[in-house]
């Protein structure tokens, strides 16, 4: 058996165990519920537009504001249309609004006079949006990369404990396990987000915010490669650092420098995202390129080329962290006297691997 077709059943085993895992599916349906949510009740809360009864005569600019227009034969049938609770206010002359117990601001808005605008920059983004972008992003792989790391830290860990790693190492390259639990991982999370991605289109389309889809997609359309590439880098560094550990008790211990890796990208482009030079930054740093760059590229800020140079460092890095993790990986998985250093694990590679 060759290193590929290892790699190849490690992952279908791994894929296997974990869609068989309850807490990995009432997570995924969690956030799928999260998805729907966020994205089908904001219009319904936000109600209909009023209904106003009028006269023919005064019904244009109230069909003109989007109201639901009623039109009546007079001012006293527009008076009981709204005693009897048909419709939720009416225009007299004067003109005059009527209403039971609460001011019908669109009707009064309608009504008014309001100055032109001109728009300096049109194609500016909503200020709500551009907060609430970020940290979508940012949350996105934040959230993926710590919950599917963790996992694999924990399943190298288990391994060792039952000692069953040294069943598999008999069967399959020690190099074959680390890559097949990487794919399944990558494979695992990236389907997790997709079927996330499918629910929150069909809520934008549903909720009526098909112009915030059009702005998202080639953001989004750029945070997929990132977001793998991103995610292989630190799932080699999450399978190296549970290699080093020995019981579930010291996981907290061996990843500590994997969870800053995932934690101060995340409070950075949070917190620095409306700074274009800590952003140009962040953009081309491995750890924060995968929310940094869309990100930018969701804004205008960011030229053509720049996306493209900053996925080859990104790809260069993960290749990088991938045989630096292999070889602690392969240094350490078959020491179960204890926890093992990061130094010794990378000197003994050649004799433990």
């Amino acid at each position: 058996m060759n290193v590929t077709q290892a790699t190849r059943l490690v992952a279908e085993r791994e894929i296997r165990v974990k869609l068989r895992d309850r807490t990995f599916l009432f997570g995924t349906l969690f956030f799928l519920l999260i998805a729907a949510a966020g994205t089908i009740l904001p219009p319904l809360f936000a109600g209909s537009p009023d209904t106003v009864a009028v006269t023919q005569e005064a019904a244009g600019p109230l069909r003109d504001a989007g109201l639901d227009v009623r039109v009546v034969a007079d001012d006293r049938a527009a008076e009981q249309a709204v005693r009897d609770g048909d419709v939720d206010a009416a225009v007299v002359a004067g003109p005059k609004v009527l209403a039971m117990d609460d001011s019908p601001t669109d009707v009064v808005q309608a009504l008014s006079t309001s100055p032109p605008v001109q728009l300096l920059d049109p194609d500016a983004v909503n200020p709500v949006v551009a907060f609430l972008v970020p940290f979508v992003f940012a949350f996105v792989f934040f959230i993926t990369s710590q919950t599917f790391g963790v996992q694999i830290a924990q399943s190298v860990i288990e391994e060792k404990q039952t000692r069953i790693v040294e069943i598999l190492v008999a069967a399959v390259p020690v190099r074959a396990l680390l890559a097949g639990k990487v794919v399944a991982g990558a494979i695992l999370a990236f389907a997790q987000i997709a079927l996330i991605a499918v629910v929150a289109v069909i809520g934008l389309q549903i909720g009526d915010s098909g112009g915030l889809l059009t702005l998202l997609a080639p953001a989004i359309g750029w945070f997929v490669p990132f977001f793998l590439l991103g995610f292989v880098l630190l799932a080699a560094m999450w399978a190296a650092a549970g290699a080093l550990a020995n019981r579930q008790e010291d996981i907290a211990a061996v990843s500590t420098p994997v969870q800053l890796a995932v934690m101060l990208p995340f409070f950075a482009v949070i917190f620095l995202n409306d700074n274009d030079t800590a952003m140009r930054v962040l953009s081309y740093v491995p750890f924060s390129s995968p929310t940094a760059m869309p990100l930018r590229l969701f804004t205008g800020n960011a030229a053509g080329w720049e996306p493209i140079v900053s996925l080859v460092i990104l790809l260069v890095a993960a290749g990088a962290f991938l045989l630096a993790g292999a070889r602690v990986y392969e240094g350490s998985l078959l020491r179960t006297n204890g926890r093992t250093s990061l130094l010794t694990a990378w000197r003994e590679r050649e004799t433990i691997g």
